[in-house]
């Protein structure tokens, strides 16, 4: 069986002694497949000779300019946080007298819960007792002023002591106003709401007042003289202020409509 012309060009070498490992090295000439990809011969650094010892020598310096030794040595990564605006923050320490007219207007407040509580338990300052306070509840109309009497005497009396220490301060106040809204409804209920009068002493201006004074230290908080220094109704009141605040409210009218169920309007 013989082979064409074009087939026996093809033909692989039958003896390995005619295979030279020279002939895959690329010459000297070789400008690379296509002339797209040059295969450089090494040829050392200019001026310098072509021997293979070059290999050993210091390396040619990279074509850019490296940063100064040492600049980004330290560098690592970095938190990106907003700036802090120091001003701010000093300004926010500086609160001047607001936390002692906080004081003032908690203590005094407190006070005077403490006291209307005594005279009414106690028949001090010329007190009638808690039978006086259960005849008062029955006269503007309350229903089970057994159980309302004790409850009212302990709201005064544990709402005043704890606006005094500044202990759950919102809280507190929020109690206080819930009595001080029954004690403004049942007023103006005793006449069938004909009678709106404001000034004293036949006016509702003074209970007006104390639930003006209960609604600001829920809201603006305790200050930073009191158990309550350390908490957040103290330091920014905000949410829960307001809540406390609508609390108070809703025990207000809750308590009257469950135990009065009378409208103070006729």
């Amino acid at each position: 069986m013989t082979s064409t012309p074009e087939e026996s060009r093809w033909q692989r070498p039958v003896s390995p002694s005619l295979v030279d490992p020279e002939d895959d090295l690329p010459s000297a000439t070789y400008s690379g497949d296509f002339e797209t990809t040059a295969i450089p011969s090494y040829q050392g650094s200019p001026g310098s000779s072509s021997s293979g010892m070059d290999v050993l020598r210091e390396p040619e310096p990279l074509p850019y300019v490296e940063p100064a030794a040492g600049r980004y040595a330290s560098a690592g990564p970095v938190d990106i946080a907003p700036p802090i605006d120091d001003e701010r923050v000093r300004a926010a320490g500086r609160r001047g007298t607001q936390d002692l007219g906080l004081l003032v207007l908690r203590v005094g407040f407190g006070a005077l819960l403490i006291v209307h509580g005594l005279h009414h338990v106690f028949n001090w300052w010329g007190g009638t007792g808690l039978s006086g306070l259960e005849s008062s509840l029955v006269e503007y109309g309350y229903q089970h002023t057994g159980i309302l009497t004790y409850v009212a005497a302990a709201t005064l009396i544990g709402s005043g002591v704890l606006l005094v220490l500044g202990l759950f301060t919102p809280l507190a106040a929020a109690a206080a106003l819930a009595y001080l809204i029954n004690a403004l409804l049942a007023e103006v209920s005793a006449d069938g709401g004909r009678n709106l009068a404001f000034f004293a002493p036949d006016g509702n201006e003074y209970l007006l007042v104390l639930i003006g004074v209960a609604t600001a230290v829920i809201l603006a908080g305790p200050g930073r003289y009191g158990f309550d220094a350390g908490r957040g109704w103290a330091r920014r009141p905000f949410v829960g202020s307001f809540l406390a605040l609508l609390l108070g409210i809703g025990l207000g009218v809750g308590f009257w409509v469950l135990f009065n169920g009378a409208n103070p309007l006729g």
